[in-house]
């Protein structure tokens, strides 16, 4: 049973830092695309970066220059490094991990950056 566990969410003053942890179980992990998503209130969940198996990033626009994604393969371990915090940051993050035809995804941890 695949399971994916974020942390790292906290409240953080405009132009502060935060890291997102995501550590996953169940699955081999090496092989898997993993991607961070966001949903603020009244909002779709969109894709904030993404990070495959073999090293590829992609980025949101807006977050671009800001947030970094990176994994760690022995801990089994996916990060999000976002600074320079703006207000529409602000949103549940979730980690997804993907391979072929399976999916998973965490519980979410909030983020809300104030100005």
């Amino acid at each position: 049973q695949a399971q994916l566990v974020e942390s790292g969410g906290d409240l953080v003053q405009s132009g502060g830092s935060l890291r997102l942890s995501c550590t996953a179980s169940g699955i081999s992990f090496s092989f898997y695309k993993l991607s961070w998503y966001r949903q603020a209130p009244g909002k779709e969940r969109e894709l904030v970066a993404s990070l495959s198996a073999d090293r590829k990033t992609d980025y949101l626009d807006s977050v671009k220059g800001r947030f970094t994604i990176s994994r760690d393969n022995g801990k089994k371990a996916v990060y999000l490094q976002m600074n320079s915090l703006k207000p529409e940051d602000t949103a549940v993050y979730y980690c997804n991990a993907r391979h072929e035809t399976r999916t998973s995804w965490g519980q979410g941890t909030q983020v809300t950056v104030s100005a």
